[in-house]
């Protein structure tokens, strides 16, 4: 077997510059959707050169699930203290909740300045300090890729919160978060056919549909040893009753039936199905089961897709 040998390219021969070429190119859907990946986030809405007082930001956009804005910085050269002061003042300006430094060279002090306002800040601000890069195989057409130097430490801050208010994880809490983590092991270890979010202590994981009026959820309902996979629709009552009205076709096409609940007197309205098997004492069917949410969700995805605008 001939094997080729990947090189790393000046990423300016690739991106001649930063605004025009590199944000331009970051701002189309695949190149877009790519970073999300890497964050684990569903990003949507993109807005390139967004005004904050006198200056521009290079892209907002915002969290497909959690409707939180993100900030992307792009720089395409070492990090240095004007951009990491840009990216506070526009993440204060444009009320982001995740902050994006994109660069071509992370400096040691900038990543720990990054790394230091990870630490001290709560669940409602996150820093993402990544590396760009571009390799070739031979003559092959350069490649791009993002590599994380920060990130926050998502299970350090739920700890912080919780000792805040002075208690602990609860037995209920450890066995959702051991649950989570291992079902984005399940996740990547597929391939991630779908977009991994953050392990947390929550009873639910949403995945994004494509859509900001509506998601799919997957919920552990231990008490009754089930998961409930399922659209959820936070908001928009018409949206339940006009997929209710093609309810046949719906699951004609998952090969189900579902409960469809319109939640009377409340603002959310799901259709769901369930998957036996779940006990948190007794783990031993954990990767089974995980497979299965992971088909169940996939399918919910293929088909909602095609009915929701």
């Amino acid at each position: 077997m001939k094997l080729g040998k990947l090189r790393e390219i000046d990423i300016r021969k690739v991106w001649a510059h930063e605004q025009y070429d590199f944000s331009k190119w970051l701002a189309t859907e695949n190149s877009i959707k790519d970073l999300g990946e890497v964050l684990g986030l569903s990003l949507t809405n993109v807005e390139t050169e967004k005004f904050v007082g006198s200056y521009r930001c290079d892209i907002l956009c915002q969290d497909e699930i959690t409707g939180k804005n993100v900030l992307i910085e792009n720089q395409l050269e070492p990090t240095n203290h004007d951009h990491l002061g840009k990216i506070i003042t526009y993440a204060s300006g444009l009320d982001a909740s995740v902050v994006v430094w994109i660069v071509a060279e992370a400096r040691s002090e900038h990543a720990s300045a990054i790394e230091w306002l990870n630490k001290h800040t709560d669940d409602d601000v996150s820093f993402f300090l990544i590396e760009v890069h571009a390799y070739t195989i031979g003559d092959s057409e350069p490649a791009p890729q993002f590599k994380i130097i920060e990130q926050p430490n998502d299970f350090s801050k739920q700890v912080k919160n919780i000792a805040k208010g002075g208690g602990e994880l609860n037995e209920s809490q450890t066995y959702r978060l051991e649950f989570w983590n291992q079902f984005n092991d399940v996740l990547d270890a597929r391939g991630k056919p779908f977009n991994k979010r953050k392990a947390t202590t929550d009873h639910w994981y949403n995945v994004a549909l494509g859509s900001s009026q509506c998601y799919l959820s997957i919920d552990l309902v231990n008490r009754e040893h089930k998961v409930r996979v399922g659209l959820w629709i936070p908001d928009n009552k018409e949206l339940f009753e006009d997929l209710f009205a093609q309810k046949d076709a719906i699951e004609n096409d998952l090969g189900l039936t579902l409960e469809w609940n319109r939640c009377e007197g409340k603002k959310a309205s799901y259709a769901c199905t369930y998957l036996e098997g779940l006990d948190f004492k007794n783990q031993e069917n954990y990767t089974e089961l995980m497979d299965k949410i992971i088909d169940l969700a996939l399918l919910f995805k293929k088909v909602f897709e095609k009915y929701v605008k």
